[in-house]
């Protein structure tokens, strides 16, 4: 019976110490878009939209510029998001790997500057 009872305590504190604790991740998203002929309806799909891979996060470009951004902001405990711009509902990077963007285990803020269907165009993660 006693040892019933340290078996019993040992499972609860083990129940407990699973549970990740959540910190606010805050990301903008810059997208250079100066290179697509017809830039429309930009903006970025990911695991981290609320319906993960289907609904488009729309960016804008007040400015002019030609570079769209947009900031989420969610209390999280996963460790790293998957996602892809878009453009006129068509996604960047046919083919090829996911963008992806790990977290630490704290509150970050975190903007990542990348040109539009360039993997290997200037990708900047910036963590504060």
């Amino acid at each position: 019976m006693k040892n019933l009872k340290y078996i019993i305590i040992l499972i609860g504190f083990l129940s407990q110490s699973c549970v990740q604790e959540t910190h606010q991740k805050t990301v903008t998203f810059r997208v250079d878009m100066t290179s697509v002929p017809t830039a429309s309806n930009v903006g970025v799909r990911g695991s981290f939209t609320a319906n993960s891979w289907t609904e488009t996060a729309p960016l804008t470009d007040k400015n002019g510029d030609g570079i769209y951004e947009g900031t989420f902001s969610q209390k999280t405990a996963i460790n790293a998001i998957e996602f892809k711009f878009m453009n006129n509902n068509d996604y960047e990077l046919k083919g090829q790997n996911n963008r992806t963007i790990n977290f630490e285990y704290k509150p970050e803020t975190i903007v990542y500057e990348a040109v539009f269907n360039n993997p290997n165009g200037e990708q900047i993660v910036i963590k504060n």
